[in-house]
């Protein structure tokens, strides 16, 4: 693991991609890679406007079929400040030495945006000069198992519902199918110290 690697967790809500990537950042630095966590939406000034919205703070079209439309051009618009902005972009970052790891990345445009296929052909336009990761963790979890531990939070956002995250995982699939990159898919309900300790299994391989 002496090069810099782009590595993006993915998963339903609540699956662990949050705690999992903050092991790997911690184990990382402890054996001495120089490491940046980071998540989408981003920090950046798009990414904002994204957080903005979920929280209801910042209203867009109120017509119910085109919010994902809208949400798919905001996410990409913000992928791309994520990838290249020059202070702190992944890119950048790489090219610099620094590994990335990312919770959530296009793989989730995917997941939580398309209801059609028309949703489908959209992502895909918007999203497709966007580079691979150097690895995709994809941390499976069944849809009754990430209820029951988002009931645990304080407010939810409008894709934390079981019905959404029913097709976000059906869509998960879909693109895990399809998708030709580096992948490792893993059971999100085995205890989170085996789940850390495949994951770098997995790096140790590339």
């Amino acid at each position: 693991m002496h090069n810099a690697k782009f590595i993006v967790f993915e998963g339903l809500d609540g699956s662990g991609t949050s705690t999992q990537a903050a092991l790997l950042e911690k184990r990382l630095n402890q054996e001495g890679h120089r490491c940046h966590l980071t998540s989408e939406p981003s920090a950046g000034p798009v990414g904002q406007m994204i957080r903005q919205a979920f929280k209801g703070r910042l209203r867009f079209s109120q017509a119910a079929d085109r919010f994902d439309q809208q949400m798919a051009h905001l996410f990409s618009a913000d992928r791309f400040d994520h990838l290249y902005n020059e202070w702190d972009g992944v890119i950048p970052m790489l090219a610099r030495g620094m590994s990335v790891i990312s919770t959530r990345y296009f793989f989730s445009s995917y997941a939580y945006h398309c209801t059609c296929e028309e949703d489908w052909a959209l992502v895909e336009r918007l999203n497709r000069d966007f580079p691979n990761p150097d690895l995709l963790v994809y941390l499976r979890n069944p849809v009754a198992e990430s209820v029951r531990r988002l009931q645990i939070r304080a407010t939810l956002d409008s894709y934390e519902t079981p019905d959404k995250l029913s097709q976000v995982s059906a869509n998960y699939e879909r693109v895990l199918d399809g998708y030709p990159g580096r992948k490792v898919v893993i059971d999100a309900t085995r205890p989170p110290q085996d789940i850390h300790e495949s994951i770098v299994q997995h790096l140790k391989e590339i």
